[in-house]
């Protein structure tokens, strides 16, 4: 039988009650220490709402309060909605009003943002207290919700089933070795799915999350080393990072067994400085939306790195799915295609969006021959993920977004193919291409770099020499480092406000 995210935690409570569950500002919890905390804010956030409340918000910065408040959540049956205090209160209450709070859980010792539509319980770990709460939820209750950008500017609410993420971890835990003894770094912020996995794939299994301190991410290995960490687990934006900082050097991280990758493309230089850095750990890219439970397709490097796969866009293949997880590549016309859109469903699968008007377009039925959209959704349904994805010597390599492959002067092109051949420019670490409007008006080809002494119009002429004209940007801007978002994606959207303002 399918387990709630809190069955999954406590049965390893049960198992492994003395062993540390949480390391996280200089705090170390054993799993019945962790399991006494959560219980604790459970009795307060029953107590304060007259009973479990079905959805509450955690306002909270990475600490033993915020990881026992969502354990607590979880133990009452409710549905948990991450805010972030790093970002804007505008999108903290934004989040906070989409999702129908019945409460927020908040630390006392930070400023939840004025205004928020629901009752605030400001707590203080030291001082929870209250009677133990029964255990409550339904693996077909969602366990949290997590908003996503939505093309209106509105967020999308996703919410994700206990079915789903069991699934989930039934096919990690086992396939990562996870368990006790094992140190797992948690590197995302709580409003990103793929801190599910850093949470629940340790704590189902016995094994130790190690959270980083404010600066330890803008130096990886030495936060590796510290922790002693096993599993590493984090975007790809992280390697660019510690390259630029040079700190990848030969057999510098000796204690990773397991080094996984997803968020967004992982190219395969990235993937080679890391492995120097790592040679004793096996490493694997995900992919996966949110709408299809944290990760759902996975691609394993080979130990030689002579029989690595060479792709077009120099990025690591994304893989094959999950065995639970039934796929589909279409072409424009809805007919399935060796290139296209990739379609998902199974029980990874989310139900549909908080707000029903957002399925509109990201659902569609087959029927063997032909997809067609506009239909009601049903477990049967197709999730479009809205991902170009092509079959390459058996494997699906991501080519981009739908909305990445563009037209100049009648061809049609790809982002991604430019971002290669931009990385694969001398002292050029990091790219991104991006097709803004032109002063006629029409789409022009810009981008931005990373790296060492470089020229912005010499690494544009330099790619004159493997590019077509109308694939060569009109400019590329050298930039210190690439913005990224408040998940350590690259943020596009404010690289194109830098190209702008130039």
């Amino acid at each position: 039988m399918a387990r709630t995210l809190h069955q999954w935690f406590a049965d390893s409570a049960a198992r492994y009650g003395d062993r540390i569950a949480l390391e996280a500002g200089g705090d170390r919890l054993t799993y019945a220490e962790l399991d006494s905390l959560s219980a604790r804010l459970a009795a307060e956030l029953a107590r304060a709402c007259g009973g479990p409340p079905a959805r509450a918000g955690l306002y909270a910065a990475r600490g033993p309060l915020a990881f026992a408040g969502y354990l607590a959540i979880q133990r009452l049956g409710a549905t948990a909605v991450p805010l972030n205090p790093a970002v804007p209160d505008a999108r903290n209450l934004a989040v906070a009003t989409a999702a129908g709070l019945d409460v927020v859980l908040a630390d006392a010792s930070l400023r939840p943002p004025p205004g928020l539509p629901a009752p605030v319980l400001a707590v203080d770990a030291g001082h929870a207290s209250g009677s133990v709460p029964p255990a409550g939820g339904d693996p077909d209750d969602p366990a949290y919700v997590l908003f996503t950008s939505g093309s209106t500017g509105v967020p999308k609410g996703v919410p994700v089933r206990h079915r789903s993420v069991d699934a989930y971890l039934g096919h990690v835990i086992p396939r990562y070795g996870l368990g006790p003894g094992c140190r797992v770094s948690q590197t995302f912020d709580l409003t990103f799915d793929l801190s599910v996995f850093d949470m629940f794939a340790t704590w189902g299994s016995g094994a130790t999350l190690v959270v980083p301190g404010t600066y330890d991410l803008l130096k990886p290995v030495a936060f590796v080393n510290r922790e002693r960490l096993t599993h590493w687990f984090s975007v790809p934006s992280v390697v660019s990072l510690a390259m630029r900082l040079r700190r990848l050097t030969p057999d510098a991280m000796p204690s990773l067994r397991w080094s996984l990758f997803c968020g967004e493309p992982l190219s395969l230089r990235q993937a080679a400085a890391w492995r120097t850095a790592a040679p004793g750990s096996v490493l694997e890219n995900l992919y996966g939306p949110t709408e299809v439970t944290i990760s759902c397709t996975q691609y394993r490097l080979p130990a030689d790195p002579a029989d690595w796969p060479r792709t077009a866009n120099g990025t690591v293949p994304i893989g094959l799915p999950y065995p639970a997880v039934e796929h589909l590549v279409l072409d424009g016309e809805g007919r399935p295609s060796d290139e296209g859109e990739l379609c998902l469903r199974g029980v990874q699968r989310f139900p549909g969006y908080a707000d029903p008007a957002d399925d509109a377009g990201r659902f569609t039925s087959f029927d063997g021959v032909r997809a067609r959209d506009g239909e009601p959704v049903t477990a049967e349904s197709w999730y479009r993920t809205g991902d170009r994805v092509a079959w390459r010597d058996g494997l699906l390599v991501h080519l981009g977004r739908l909305d990445q492959q563009v037209k100049i002067s009648g061809h049609r092109v790809e982002l991604g193919e430019i971002e290669a051949a931009l990385r694969a420019q001398p002292g050029v670490h990091e790219a991104v291409v991006l097709a803004l409007p032109g002063p006629d008006g029409e789409p022009a080809l810009e981008a931005a770099c990373t790296g060492h002494g470089l020229e912005g119009v010499a690494v544009a002429k330099a790619l004159t020499g493997v590019l077509p004209g109308y694939m060569v940007p009109r400019s590329v801007t050298v930039l210190e480092e690439l913005p990224l978002n408040a998940n350590g994606k690259v943020d596009r959207r404010a690289v194109a406000g830098t190209l702008r303002e130039k």
